[in-house]
């Protein structure tokens, strides 16, 4: 019995800190833009250029015949 009167008040304080934490986030704007990052990926340009030239060099091509 002499648990519940030590674990109840420690609920209460991680609730209130869990519930500051969730305002304090959504004010921050954490949860503006969900599907942003997600797609951001994959219109991601940040891969090296290679052009064709060099693709087909490095591709090795059976001999002529």
């Amino acid at each position: 019995m002499d648990v519940i009167y030590t674990l109840i008040p420690l609920m209460l304080i991680i609730g209130a800190v869990m519930l500051l934490v969730f305002i304090w986030s959504a004010k921050s704007g954490q949860f503006d833009d969900l599907e942003g990052e997600a797609s951001r990926i994959l219109l991601d340009e940040d891969v090296d250029d290679l052009d064709q030239k060099s693709i087909e060099h490095s591709i090795k091509k059976p001999p002529s015949q």
